[in-house]
């Protein structure tokens, strides 16, 4: 099984490379399709997966990863597993600001079967912003939509004077909090 890295393969000119990595996969082509719907001064790439490792035989076409989101279901304890057991499976590096957790299903607090905290411990372990939505609801997908455009830009290094790293040290002030 290979370990996913973020700098073994060059950049690509102006543009950005989202890998979205859940169990619901209607979830991920609404959250994808919301995405590319937005308004933007860069090509982005949307790779979908349901866990990880990704395939191997197509590596040598896969482009430069520049963000993982790993979408968690807090209706599906098996959901937070698989994210769990595919986070092995990524390199350290990536936990420098080119990763990020979405909890969705949020809107369904009576429907839980994830303690929030779990996932909270989880952006703390592997440095890493936790974002909760409920991506059911058209207005939240487009906020978060634009929110995680906003993190692929950055990521891909489209903001001057911007990096990926910043998302690291928000992770660390907020734990003053």
């Amino acid at each position: 099984m290979a370990v996913l890295r973020p700098l073994d393969k060059l950049p690509m000119l102006n543009s950005g490379v989202l890998l979205l990595v859940g169990s619901d996969e209607a979830l991920q082509q609404k959250l994808a399709e919301a995405i590319l719907q937005e308004e933007k001064d860069f090509n982005i790439s949307i790779h979908l997966a349901a866990s990880l490792p990704l395939p191997s035989e197509r590596d040598h076409l896969r482009p430069r990863i520049d963000l993982i989101v790993f979408m968690i279901d807090i209706k599906s304890k098996y959901s937070l597993k698989n994210i769990e057991a595919s986070l092995a499976l990524v390199d350290a590096s990536f936990f420098l600001g080119k990763v990020c957790f979405l909890v969705t299903g949020v809107g369904r607090v009576n429907a839980c079967s994830i303690d929030t905290n779990a996932v909270r411990k989880l952006g703390k372990t592997y440095c890493s912003p936790v974002l909760f939505c409920e991506l059911e609801l058209e207005g939240v997908r487009v906020a978060t939509a634009q929110r995680l455009l906003r993190m692929l830009q950055i990521c891909a290094g489209h903001v001057p004077g911007v990096s990926a790293l910043s998302f690291v040290s928000l992770m660390r002030n907020s734990d003053d909090d």
